[in-house]
């Protein structure tokens, strides 16, 4: 990322939940980026839900609008350089690009920006749980 400020940075909601803390991966983006929230075709309850459980405070979110949508009314709204769309899947990378934005998967965005994810926290759970049953009798 370049770290100008002049990005709009929009997650899609299955992508926050393969990090192991979104709620730091949003402060972290902020550092570097304008404008960072949630795009999702899920009701607002559930992004609302979310968000408030993983203490996210977002400048956007789709609302009740679908993806698509919500990609052109951020786009509209928020005026910067460049507008980034981190999802998961194949149709995320096509829905971003038809709607003229970039798109990132989320293993490369947190590689990048040296994020967990969440299975990686799982795996060090495991090995913790599985140090103290060597110790059983």
């Amino acid at each position: 990322m370049n770290g100008s400020g002049e990005m709009t940075l929009a997650f899609e909601l299955s992508a926050l939940k393969t990090l192991s803390s979104p709620g730091t991966v949003f402060e972290d983006a902020r550092r570097w980026t304008r404008y960072v929230g949630v795009i999702s075709d899920q009701p607002t309850y559930v992004v609302t839900n979310f968000t408030r459980k993983n203490r996210i405070r977002q400048d956007f979110f789709s609302g009740p609008k679908g993806k698509a949508e919500s990609l052109d009314s951020v786009k509209a709204q928020f005026d910067t350089d460049r507008h980034v769309f981190v999802g998961t899947t194949d149709e995320d990378r096509e829905l971003a690009e038809a709607h003229d934005w970039e798109f990132l998967h989320v293993e490369d965005a947190a590689e990048a920006a040296e994020w967990t994810l969440a299975t990686e926290d799982a795996d060090d759970e495991r090995t913790v749980e599985e140090d103290v049953r060597d110790d059983w009798p």
